[in-house]
């Protein structure tokens, strides 16, 4: 499968499958799981970060364990829309994905989406800074994938897409 606009994502998807969304950190990689109808987004986990093949093989059990039927990897962009070094490394981990999994794969511009959810965990949940660092990245991963999954139900609605969903 080849990596897709999130508009393009919802048609490949088979009936009744989730989608999960992927927040790739230097560290770890947060994890969050859509609903069968792909309306609600909700972290699940975080992997430790090792070699690429251990933390494929992670992955692909979740998407088999779990029915998923499409990934949505947060995109991060610089604040200027332009794309860097990381960047660079989350389109060559999705082509690394993609030889050991046929499965589609759509980006979604993550600024801001790790500000947003610590600017909550601070403020609205009064976390501390030790329970944050637990929580932050499947939430930062639900966060991605929630924008990603309005994108879709927008896009159905009204056919209108999210900037930032083209493959390019």
């Amino acid at each position: 499968m080849p990596i897709c606009s999130v508009s393009e994502l919802s048609g490949r998807l088979a009936k009744g499958t989730r989608l999960l969304g992927l927040d790739l950190g230097d560290k770890t990689i947060g994890l969050a799981l859509s609903d069968p109808g792909c309306t609600v987004a909700s972290p699940i986990d975080t992997i430790r970060r090792g070699k690429f093949t251990r933390d494929a093989e992670a992955l692909i059990r979740i998407v088999r364990d779990r029915g998923v039927g499409g990934l949505v990897i947060g995109l991060p962009r610089n604040m200027d829309g332009s794309e860097g070094p990381r960047c660079q490394s989350t389109r060559q981990f999705a082509a690394n994905l993609l030889e050991k999994i046929d499965i589609p794969i759509a980006f979604w511009d993550e600024r801001l989406s790790t500000a947003a959810v610590e600017r909550f965990l601070t403020d609205e949940a009064d976390m501390t800074r030790r329970r944050r660092g637990a929580v932050v990245d499947k939430l930062a991963a639900a966060y991605i994938l929630q924008g990603a999954l309005d994108a879709m139900a927008h896009a159905g609605k009204a056919g209108a897409t999210h900037p930032s969903t083209s493959s390019g």
